[in-house]
């Protein structure tokens, strides 16, 4: 079955730097792209970042600049390199996957940034 399991969040300074992973199974991962969104209290759940299988990419208007989306089709996972951090990027962040038209999602990994 389609697992998806993020890790590297965790409590960082404003400025500061953190690099998520997302460690994929079940799928043919170089095939397909994925995605980084990322949910805060209260506020609707916002895509970050895409990859597609040609490492083609998108970012938010809000993150452009600042974070680099990656994959290494040899470990199947995608990481997100986060710099430049603010405070207004805490939320918890979700590798997400789309596969037969249906959404596969992690349990997400909470960033938090505060002095």
């Amino acid at each position: 079955q389609v697992q998806l399991v993020e890790s590297g969040g965790g409590l960082v300074q404003p400025g500061g730097s953190l690099r998520l992973s997302c460690a994929a199974s079940g799928f043919t991962f170089s095939s397909y792209g994925m995605r980084w969104y990322r949910q805060a209290p209260e506020k609707e759940r916002e895509l970050v970042a895409v990859i597609d299988p040609v490492d083609t990419t998108n970012y938010a208007a809000s993150v452009e600049g600042r974070f680099t989306i990656s994959r290494n089709n040899m470990e199947n996972t995608v990481y997100l390199q986060m710099n430049s951090l603010k405070p207004e990027d805490t939320a918890v962040y979700l590798c997400n996957v789309w596969i037969g038209g249906y959404p596969y999602w992690g349990q997400g990994t909470q960033v938090t940034v505060s002095s």
